[in-house]
């Protein structure tokens, strides 16, 4: 895993994968991060990180380039959803980081009903 390099500060890829997780989960109307999960015991043993589905790439320019995989609540407008998520991940890793963020791509992979 490499690192991305931030005004004179090295930042593990992971650390800003989970920042994003974190803001993208925050956004009402995300029912989940990485549309994959697993289900039955995998789902209780947590064998997949936190981060799956998200992907984070350094451009030429130093601006990050992001990928979140999300699954939405049934009910949302997801044109809306997809916008506020974007806005998310990019005020939390420009606060947090002090990265700037180029592009957040959003892909919703599924929908979950509530019973």
């Amino acid at each position: 895993m490499s690192d991305l390099h931030v005004e004179g500060m090295g930042v593990a890829t992971n650390v800003v994968e989970t920042i994003v997780s974190i803001a993208a989960s925050s956004v009402e109307g995300v029912a989940g991060v990485d549309a994959g999960a697993p289900h039955g015991v995998r789902a209780l043993l947590r064998t997949r990180p936190v981060t799956q589905g998200i992907r984070v790439e350094e451009a030429e320019d130093g601006s990050l380039h992001v990928s979140v995989r999300i699954v939405a609540q049934y009910g949302t407008v997801l044109p809306d959803l997809a916008k506020e998520v974007r806005e998310a991940i990019a005020d939390a890793v420009s606060t947090q980081v002090g990265a700037t963020v180029g592009t957040v791509d959003v892909y919703i992979d599924g929908i979950r009903f509530d019973r």
